[in-house]
């Protein structure tokens, strides 16, 4: 058993000597943010651990700002705004330990009349494409490396000052700096210990390239179980900075001056205990099953049409600059920091890490995308490129990722490929909602605007 998760058992003795008296009961929503409800904990072992609880069912339509948007086919002011089913999975039920006398519990949605999944959730989808991998006789095991920046200013304060001018944690570039990460230590080992205690396994942290950017490790595990600690450990740093009148950011570019903030994913396909990409077929410097192949094959090939399921929002695109550390082209290497798909480990630790995803995606989605387009390359037998040696950055010949969320959202829009894998349902819906982020911004006057055009157009 993972240290810090509970079954009702232990939650009820918890509950019972007072060490817990509330329960978060969590879903996720389009952008990845967790939102829920708080029960007494005798409450909840009485009645939601097994009955579950209702959420309005807008909260699937919600802009950043929680404005409910029109357009959507599955929830709108004609139907109402009617409730969703939260059914708790209870193997998430684990202590929050960075909270006071407090547990969590991750949900799937329901339709409340039905009992089926809401098909647009995020955490369904993912779900869907394991149920793929599954009747092909697969399991996935993956590893979110999570790259953020940390301030020395409160949300509030970053908030007042319209995140303008703020004191990054570190003062100089402090990749793998030991002094640096000294002295953010204050948060990143309190981080490390509450997400050990907290039943998110960690292996590291350390300090990445920009000023007060660190990267936060933690242990691989199967991939509904990846996301799903992926989330819980957004959360938790977000509400750590916010005891320790600090704050974190998770967005891709927060400043054109520094590096991007990304998400990497590592990935491998398993048969029962074996890793299914090892083989005798050789591949650049390694040897390799076709399944390892035809997966690569079929995740390069849909990068394009998934796109927005791994870099979802306007800021996402600006982290794709050459000699950024951050991939521009669509090209597999081994072991190249320079490709979009470096490939690492080798026998039972043979794995895909994939570097396109910025730290600001949707876990669910963005594994969603990797399982769908690589299953599908099995399926079709895609062949991947032949394996590049070399700086990528300089293969002006190699294909590029796209350069925009509006670009993306229309590839993704278009694709016979998401359509036949996700459904018409959830092509539609995520097409609206990606192209709502994309209004938002073009119907907004920047910063950038006003210092470029105020006094001197």
């Amino acid at each position: 058993m993972t240290r810090g998760l509970l079954t009702t058992d232990d939650l009820a003795g918890l509950v019972d000597t007072g060490k817990v008296d509330t329960v978060v009961v969590a879903f996720t929503d389009h952008y990845g943010r967790l939102h829920g409800k708080r029960f007494e904990g005798s409450y909840f072992l009485e009645d939601i651990a097994g009955a579950g609880t209702h959420g309005c069912d807008y909260l699937l339509t919600v802009d950043m700002e929680m404005e409910p948007v029109p357009g959507y086919k599955y929830a709108n002011w004609e139907l109402g705004y009617g409730d969703f089913h939260m059914v708790p999975d209870l193997g998430t039920l684990r202590v929050a330990s960075w909270l006071d006398r407090t547990a969590i519990v991750l949900s799937d949605l329901h339709d409340p009349h039905h009992h089926d999944l809401v098909a647009v959730a995020p955490r369904t989808i993912l779900r869907r494409q394991l149920e793929r991998a599954g009747a092909s006789g697969f399991s996935a095991q993956g590893a979110s490396e999570i790259e953020y920046f940390l301030f020395q200013d409160s949300y509030r304060d970053a908030a007042a000052r319209r995140y303008q001018d703020l004191n990054p944690a570190g003062w100089y570039i402090e990749d793998y700096h030991l002094l640096q990460g000294t002295r953010e230590e204050k948060y990143n080992g309190t981080v490390r210990r509450h997400l050990s205690a907290s039943g998110i396994p960690v292996e590291n942290s350390k300090g990445e390239w920009g000023r007060g950017q660190h990267e936060m490790n933690i242990r691989y595990a199967e991939v509904l179980e990846m996301a799903d600690r992926h989330s819980i450990m957004k959360l938790a740093m977000k509400e750590i900075a916010e005891s320790l009148n600090m704050s974190v950011t998770f967005m891709a570019k927060p400043q054109m001056s520094e590096a991007g903030s990304s998400c990497h994913i590592h990935l491998s396909l398993w048969s029962g205990d074996d890793n299914a990409f090892p083989g005798k077929e050789v591949e650049g410097p390694i040897e390799v099953s076709p399944t390892f192949r035809h997966f690569l094959g079929g995740w390069m090939t849909h990068v394009p049409e998934v796109m927005p399921f791994f870099a979802p929002t306007i800021n996402s695109y600006k982290r794709y600059q050459d000699g950024s550390w951050a991939p521009t082209r669509i090209a597999w290497s081994y072991d190249n920091r320079t490709a979009g798909f470096r490939v690492v480990g080798h026998g039972s630790g043979l794995r895909i890490e994939c570097r396109i995803p910025g730290a600001d995606c949707n876990p669910y989605l963005a594994y969603a995308a990797v399982l769908a387009a690589g299953l599908n390359g099995i399926a079709d037998e895609i062949e991947p490129p032949v394996h590049f040696s070399g700086d990528i950055y300089q293969a002006s010949e190699l294909p590029r990722v796209p350069r925009t969320l509006r670009e993306a959202t229309d590839n993704f829009s278009a694709s016979e490929f998401v359509k036949a894998a996700f459904g018409e349902d959830v092509q539609e819906h995520y097409t609206h909602f990606f192209r709502q982020e994309q209004d938002a911004f073009d119907n907004s006057v920047t910063d950038w605007e006003r210092w470029r055009y105020f006094e001197r157009i």
